[in-house]
């Protein structure tokens, strides 16, 4: 079973699949240590600011991971936010059956509520240098595009409202 998590920024996605990682020893891929190791390495140009190529460039590896892993009938849990909408299209239905997506996404609401308490969990697993880039008008915008390209691409979005409550109770079986 492979588990992709992806949503906007500081919405719990590496706390997710750490604690994924914990209750049910799946291992995980994060997409931004994979971004950083190419960069650092000298295998691309590109700089962690350049999020739209970075995902283009990004995604072809970790599909072919994926597919990999489906093979040898590995575990996997894939996080980050350059996962991207429309993903699907690159797997045949074989591998589709071995794939669960989750986009976690917050309500306006819970961002105007719980701003002060997004900003104190962002280093919970991520040791954040600097994250004063992120307001809560920031976090509005991207957590609504979210939303908005979940509804386009027809996916249910994994919305955290008024409480954030992270399920580790899924089936790590394969989809029927």
């Amino acid at each position: 079973m492979i588990l992709l998590i992806t949503g906007a920024s500081h919405t719990g996605k590496t706390v997710l699949a750490q604690r994924i990682l914990e209750k049910h020893h799946i291992p995980y891929l994060s997409m931004d240590l994979l971004k950083m190791g190419l960069i650092r390495s000298g295998y691309t140009n590109l700089t962690p600011e350049d999020d739209n190529a970075l995902q283009t460039y990004l995604w072809p590896i970790v599909q072919g991971m994926i597919k990999t892993a489906i093979e040898n009938r590995q575990n996997l849990v894939v996080e980050g936010g350059y996962i991207p909408f429309g993903w699907e299209k690159g797997f045949s239905p074989e591998y589709l059956k071995e794939i669960r997506y989750c986009c976690l996404v917050m309500s306006s609401q819970y961002i105007e509520t719980h701003f002060s308490d997004i900003k104190n969990y962002a280093c919970e697993v991520e040791k954040r240098a600097d994250d004063s880039w992120c307001t809560k008008q920031f976090l509005l915008k991207e957590n609504a595009y979210y939303l908005d390209m979940c509804q386009k691409y027809k996916y249910t979005p994994s919305l955290i409202d008024e409480t954030y409550r992270i399920d580790l109770d899924f089936s790590i079986e394969s989809n029927p």
